[in-house]
């Protein structure tokens, strides 16, 4: 037996190697968490082609134009058949008898835009997505990142859709933009990086709550323990669950430590993991992101599969939604069956779009006749 001295010296340093139990672990589905997704089912693609209208001087753009942007927004349809599904965002015009057919923003939506944009110039606003990108960046060993990775987490960081002009260039102490190889091919790269490490801000949310509910400051490799909400009539079989409860009275080691010299295979290096992934999705603005987006990040910090096997693993802390066309990663703990718990004012914003997308009453025009057609309500 390890003596009690050597535990409280170094207790985040002893390699506890105990794999995984081999035992299988279905994937239940939950149907509150799949409607907290569906329900913003298109809506980055909407907003994306928002700002592509309104980046134009006469915040108007010809349907053309915009067809040639299916690929590159990633739309579900044709932007023709986008448009004609949300009449309550999008309306077509013809400038003059001369001219192609244009599209521009309802009344609506662009009170909705002008009410989103005065958040994101709010000061509270822009201290707290500034601290979020710092945080994102000091989850890497380099404190940088390259900015086709950033990109993919610029939606739900709540990072605007010019974060680099808008945004970064205010904070010239914190951010530079530099050029190195990419790891991954060798070619020269674009990369955000983090001019000094920020101490204050090497706080996971985890460390957090346990500072909070104690009162005091929080000793380094303590066992905490993550929240486990598992699905009504989901029994982990006996030896799993001897397995999580003893894995979760190991040692936590916040994320913002470098703990690659853990072997992969053990658990301690596992519950680590869990604690990036744990972090990275508190990260974001709606504790969940698509699961392209956590396995490319993943790759880049040199973790492999094992984000993969975190979330295969532990569904009572993380949950894999197969709606709208892809994976989506969702930390189970920030939701109350499908609403999250946590209220931010862009998520706010981002409902009455929704809101507004979702509109019972569909506007149609039926020679030159605004006319409207009753909708079915979609959940």
């Amino acid at each position: 037996m390890l003596s009690m001295a050597l535990w409280r010296r170094v207790p985040h340093r002893l390699l506890l190697i105990r794999s995984f139990v081999y035992a299988r672990i279905k994937w239940v589905r939950d149907p509150y968490l799949d409607i907290a997704v569906e329900r913003e089912k298109n809506l980055k693609e909407i907003l994306s082609l928002k700002n592509q209208i309104l980046s134009s001087p006469s915040k108007s753009l010809p349907l053309s134009s915009l067809s040639r942007l299916k690929s590159h927004f990633n739309l579900p349809t044709s932007t023709s058949k986008l448009f004609q599904n949300y009449p309550s965002i999008f309306s077509p015009f013809q400038p003059s008898p001369s001219l192609p057919l244009h599209v521009k923003l309802t009344p609506q939506a662009m009170t909705l835009h002008k009410e989103e944009l005065a958040i994101h110039n709010s000061p509270p606003h822009r201290n707290d997505v500034v601290n979020r990108l710092v945080k994102l960046l000091m989850l890497t060993k380099a404190v940088r990142l390259p900015l086709h990775i950033l990109d993919k987490f610029k939606f739900d960081l709540g990072l605007p859709t010019n974060y680099i002009t808008f945004l970064l260039s205010d904070y010239p102490d914190y951010f530079q933009i530099c050029e190195y190889k990419n790891p991954s091919d060798g070619k020269e790269t674009l990369f955000l990086e983090l001019i000094s490490w920020r101490n204050e801000l090497a706080i996971s949310e985890m460390e957090k709550r346990a500072s909070f509910s104690d009162g005091v400051k929080l000793k380094k490799g303590l066992p905490l323990r993550f929240s486990m909400k598992l699905p009504n009539g989901f029994d982990l079989e006996k030896k799993v669950k001897n397995w999580v409860d003893a894995w979760q009275d190991l040692p936590y080691i916040s994320p913002y430590e470098n703990s690659f010299h853990l072997g992969p295979n053990s658990d301690q290096a596992e519950k680590w993991t869990v604690a990036v992934l744990h972090e990275l999705l508190w990260l974001l603005v709606s504790k969940k992101t698509e699961g392209k987006n956590v396995f490319c990040l993943g790759e880049y910090l040199g973790f492999g599969n094992r984000f993969k096997k975190a979330l295969m693993h532990f569904p009572g802390i993380f949950y894999v939604s197969n709606k709208i066309r892809t994976q989506t990663v969702v930390l189970k703990e920030a939701y109350r069956k499908d609403f999250l718990m946590e209220k931010h004012p862009l998520m706010g914003m981002r409902f009455r779009y929704i809101h507004l997308m979702n509109k019972s009453e569909k506007f149609r025009k039926r020679d030159g006749v605004p006319v409207f057609r009753r909708k079915r309500k979609v959940m």
